[in-house]
């Protein structure tokens, strides 16, 4: 139990990009979103999360769409806003 509350503890928090969506239209495709928060290009992964307990997420795109990205990295529903940057 003490091993478990030590790493909880230590569990990084992402950096806030954005407090809003990055409302974007989308081609389908494979993306690779940035779940750090500390990517120099925003909202997609550029490697920033090495050296830290982060990993993109992989999103796939069936079809051309209008994307509303979360850009505080504090979304319950992943890469995709729902609200969260109401309430940092």
């Amino acid at each position: 139990m003490y091993r478990y509350m030590q790493k909880f503890k230590k569990m990084e928090k992402p950096e806030i990009a954005k407090k809003s969506p990055y409302v974007i239209d989308m081609e389908a495709g494979t993306y690779n979103w940035c779940a750090c928060g500390k990517s120099s290009n925003q909202l997609f992964c550029d490697g920033s999360h090495k050296g830290t307990s982060f990993a993109p997420t992989k999103i796939d795109i069936t079809e051309t769409k209008k994307v509303a990205w979360c850009g505080c990295k504090h979304s319950a529903n992943v890469a995709f806003c729902d609200g969260s940057h109401n309430k940092l």
